[in-house]
């Protein structure tokens, strides 16, 4: 569990003076960085088209100068005996031939495109983002618990049931062989044989049925292949199945002095019986989560049952909350849940207000980091970009915290509030669960001044194609996302102390672009908002 989740904690002013410098290659924590890398990848496209058109002209002359060489060979009336064609055959092979061979043409060509690749590579993603890329794939694997043949063949149908995918895209796209090897050899290297196992299976058994054929673009084999995973069986305890896989390696190479050894030693080991029976492949616990089968449940089946005194006081309304600026317009209130108290406003943001606030973080966009002690730091247990935005970046800004305050009866004045985080999330973007508040006095958030924060209003700027809902761990019950509402919860009871039962978590994108704003609220200047109860406990 993770004790504070503080977003980008507290920004500074000068940070929104200036453009963001060049981050590292990070492609993998934003869609938007995502998208931005199929522009590269059309870029190469173009230059590799014109390659192909500059090669494709050469070869047909080379075809003609060829099928023109054949003629006079195949044509037993072009004698050598005619001076004109012992002339021809000579300056053919003195100077013809050597033109043809020596051409600068073809390196001309390939010199080109490897310019125009290096327009882009600066673009590119990095090894980290292939990386993340790859352990994406396997936590989407996990948290909704899908079988990696299906992902393989481009199904996200849950592993061993009956019920229906998760999500199914308009156009499937299948992983190859040398796909899969990556994503198992990115678990191999953190010696995480559980996921290595069940991704190296796939790539071998998909390389068996290509065996022969070959891609330019991959990097793998059937070796490689079933190299790592026999000795992911061996490190797992299953020495007779790593015996057989390196027998059939040796079937292919039988040359390799390193996979004799290791057969030998399998043997060895197999004859002397001093080796335990294997167990089941148990699944690392790498997020250390106390909660981790009540989070991944909760993302699989986003909602949740209230208990019956809870129904009866869940409602749907429309209210002004005492505020002018909502009696033309009432927010459209669901109360999802009263203890924590958890509200749904519907169409709290306007289309075209969410597009302007997508577009205005945009090039701010920055790694998210969460708070370690009194420093903050990138995790792996929160995949996505973040920036803040002042209430002065738009007038759209402005409005949207008026009315964030209005809804919310709290003062949003400096430094009552946080600026507007707007965070986009990545390839299987998620944040494991955490609190908003701060658990320490040593937070980064008391840099402030004013105090612990209060209340969190999350609106989410985008729809999703599956995942992506925020899921209460304690409190068992998960809202998906939707479009353009915002979500208000207290963070802290009246006596200031922060709710436990907040503890939330962002699911992992499933499919989609998830955008949403934070407004965090601070305590101070709410001391007669939302006023001590008679009731020390509450």
């Amino acid at each position: 569990m993770r004790a504070l989740g503080l977003g980008l904690g507290v920004p500074l002013l000068l940070l929104l003076l200036l453009p963001p410098p060049p981050a590292p290659a990070e492609t993998y924590t934003a869609m938007l960085s995502v998208r931005r890398a199929l522009g590269s990848e059309g870029r190469l496209l173009r230059r590799l088209r014109a390659y192909l058109r500059e090669e494709s002209a050469r070869l047909r002359r080379l075809a003609r100068f060829y099928e023109k060489v054949q003629a006079l060979h195949q044509d037993p009336k072009a004698s050598v005996d005619n001076p004109l064609m012992a002339f021809r055959l000579i300056k053919r092979l003195h100077s013809d031939w050597p033109n043809v061979i020596y051409s600068d043409e073809a390196t001309e060509n390939t010199q080109a495109l490897h310019a125009g690749f290096k327009e882009v590579e600066q673009e590119l993603p990095g090894a980290e983002d292939l990386d993340g890329a790859a352990q994406a794939l396997m936590r989407l694997q996990d948290v909704y618990a899908l079988s990696v043949k299906g992902m393989a063949n481009g199904v996200f149908q849950p592993a061993g049931a009956s019920r229906p995918p998760l999500y199914s895209p308009g156009r499937r796209v299948s992983l190859s062989a040398d796909d899969c090897f990556h994503v198992g050899k990115v678990a191999y290297d953190t010696g995480d044989y559980y996921h290595s196992i069940a991704w190296l299976e796939e790539a071998v058994s998909l390389f068996r049925l290509s065996y022969g054929s070959w891609n330019p673009e991959d990097r793998s084999s059937l070796e490689d292949a079933l190299d790592h995973l026999a000795f992911s069986y061996f490190m797992a305890g299953n020495i007779s199945h790593a015996l057989s896989l390196s027998k059939e390696f040796l079937h292919y190479d039988p040359s390799n002095r390193r996979v004799a050894r290791n057969v030998a030693k399998y043997e060895k080991l197999l004859e002397t019986g001093m080796v335990a029976s294997a167990g089941p492949l148990r699944r690392p616990n790498g997020t250390r989560l106390q909660s981790r089968d009540a989070y991944e449940e909760l993302c699989q089946r986003p909602g949740g049952q209230p208990s019956p005194e809870q129904l009866l006081r869940l409602s749907c309304s429309y209210e002004t909350n005492g505020s002018p600026y909502l009696l033309l317009q009432p927010a459209k209130k669901e109360v999802v849940r009263i203890r924590p108290y958890v509200a749904l406003y519907h169409d709290f943001i306007s289309d075209a207000e969410a597009e302007t606030i997508k577009g205005l973080a945009g090039p701010w966009l920055q790694r998210s980091v969460v708070a370690s002690g009194e420093k903050q730091q990138k995790a792996e247990y929160r995949i996505s970009k973040s920036a803040w935005l002042k209430d002065t970046a738009d007038p759209v800004v402005r409005v949207l915290e008026q009315r964030i305050a209005a809804v919310t009866g709290l003062d949003l004045r400096p430094p009552y509030a946080e600026y507007l985080q707007v965070v986009n999330y990545g390839l299987g973007g998620h944040y494991e669960p955490h609190f908003d508040h701060a658990t320490s006095r040593k937070s980064p958030l008391y840099r402030m001044k004013s105090g612990n924060r209060i209340a969190t209003v999350m609106i989410y700027l985008s729809a999703v194609e599956a995942g992506g809902s925020t899921a209460f761990i304690y409190a068992n019950f998960s809202v998906p996302v939707v479009k353009n509402a915002a979500l208000f919860w207290w963070n802290l009871r009246r006596n200031g102390d922060g709710d436990g039962d907040t503890l939330h978590a962002g699911c992992p994108v499933l499919a989609g672009d998830k955008w949403v704003a934070n407004k965090w609220i601070h305590e101070h200047g709410q001391e007669f908002r939302r006023p001590c109860s008679t009731d020390p406990r509450d």
